[in-house]
This record gives structure tokens, sequence and C-alpha cells, in this order.
């Protein structure tokens, strides 16, 4: 009678080198993807804050009869903390431009009437005369829009 041999079991070492070079393959395309998608998020929370602080200022216009906030702060001593109780920073950091100058921040910078973003700032920018509010960066998102363009499209 024959016996049949056993075939040892496993992988061989090309098997697993190509495996590894696969895997290698997909992580290199995958990841700098997901910065992207990452950012993009952020853009999306961006847009989100800048909506809910044009909201609110809207809403205080409506309730003092024609008057702006004088400063979007939410520290309670304000009025304006009664219709916004947390001022969502901007998130979205300038990914998509070479060494460009993040403006991720709640800082709230002042404008005068007419006076948009000209330049790469951080957080906020808030026109009281007119009740605007811009995300304080000329630096372009995923779209190639810039971020003071946000609200206005």
């Amino acid at each position: 009678m024959r016996t049949l041999k056993k075939r040892p079991q496993g992988f061989t070492l090309v098997e697993l080198m190509i495996v590894v070079a696969v895997i290698g393959i997909l992580a290199a395309i995958a990841i700098p993807r997901f910065g992207q998608m990452l950012e993009k998020s952020k853009e999306g929370q961006t847009r989100g804050n800048l909506n809910s602080i044009h909201s609110a200022s809207s809403i205080y216009f409506a309730d003092q009869k024609g008057v702006w906030p004088t400063t979007l702060s939410t520290n309670s001593s304000y009025a304006f903390s009664l219709y916004l109780d947390y001022l969502g920073p901007v998130k979205a950091s300038g990914y998509f431009v070479a060494g460009a100058q993040s403006p991720v921040g709640s800082k709230v910078s002042m404008t005068t009437e007419g006076s948009a973003p000209v330049s790469s700032g951080v957080g906020w920018l808030y026109d009281s005369l007119s009740g605007v509010q811009y995300v304080n960066s000329t630096v372009k998102d995923s779209r190639s829009i810039p971020y003071s363009f946000y609200g206005f499209e």
C-alpha cells in the first residue's frame, strides 16, 4: 500500500512577501487619502460653527430690534451668551495649501463695516456694525475656495 506524503502547512516566504507588498501599496494610497478626508470633515465642522454663530446673531438682531451684538463673546456677562452658549472654533487647518498659516482657533477679531479678511489670520472675524461673520483667513480649502468666503457661497 502506498502512503501519501503530508504536505507541510503554512505559507511560503514568497506568499508572505506578496501579501506584505500588497498591504504596503494599499497603505501608501490610503494614508494620504485619510488626511484629505479628515481635513474635509474639519471644513464641514467650521461651516457648521459659522452657521451657528450666524443664526445666533440673527436671532439677537431680531430680539434687540435691529441692533447687532457688539461682541461674539459667550461669557455669561454678555447678552449674546443667551443666544449662543458655546462659540465653536475654526477647525479647518489649511491642509491643502503647503506652508499656509492655520486659521484654527476660536479667537474673535473685530473689523470695521465692509471689511473682509485680506490675509491669513486665526479664528473668526466679526463686524459688529453689519453683523457679518467670517473665517479670518484667505487660505483656500479643498475646493480652492478661500475660508473667508464660507457663508457667502
